[in-house]
């Protein structure tokens, strides 16, 4: 195994990496390139645009829009259900495993983070970080400018309001919102 793959792995396993090594900066510019034909197809062609978020995603359902722009970093760390919706400017920042479920409601503007700094400033210099997976369960609707931090996990049958963020688990059936999101009704199922 090469050094970069060895600290390809830890990054995926939520260890402290290297995150300024060429291979990565390589790896992201291979992301934008796509994200660049994705972000730039006219409107119409969405089959086109699906063929791209299939080459990019780590596994996508049969049914999914995406709507222009999207971000991600790495984009084969990102694993959507069916009949997913992402509105305008969703970004994904994907260092660690980012998995949405099924009927999944993305609404515009909307930040999922994986990674991680150190607070203390001459360890945020050495360049190391780390990641820790998102994970958005099944019928979760999430409204426009919400940013999810890492590390959360979203249950199903959820609705986060619009604006939250989102820095702790949020269990099923539930309506949160707030900064920091937290539970402001149940859901009947």
């Amino acid at each position: 195994m090469t050094k970069f793959e060895t600290e390809w792995q830890k990054m995926l396993a939520g260890e402290v990496y290297d995150a300024f090594m060429p291979e990565f900066f390589e790896k992201l510019v291979e992301t934008r390139e796509l994200l660049w034909k994705f972000n730039n197809l006219r409107p119409s062609l969405l089959e086109e645009q699906r063929d791209i978020i299939r080459r990019l995603f780590g596994s996508c359902g049969k049914n999914f829009v995406i709507n222009q722009p999207f971000r991600c970093d790495y984009g084969c760390n990102i694993h959507i259900g069916e009949n997913f919706i992402g509105n305008f400017n969703l970004t994904i920042l994907d260092e660690a495993r980012v998995t949405i479920g099924d009927n999944a409601f993305i609404g515009p503007n909307v930040s999922i983070f994986t990674p991680c700094h150190p607070l203390d400033a001459p360890a945020r210099n050495r360049n190391i970080q780390w990641a820790k997976p998102v994970t958005i369960g099944n019928s979760v609707w999430i409204g426009g400018d919400t940013t999810i931090l890492p590390g959360v996990t979203i249950g199903d049958n959820v609705v986060i309001g619009a604006g939250s963020v989102v820095t702790r688990p949020i269990p099923d059936n539930v309506v949160a919102a707030g900064n920091p999101a937290r539970i402001i009704k149940q859901i009947q199922s």
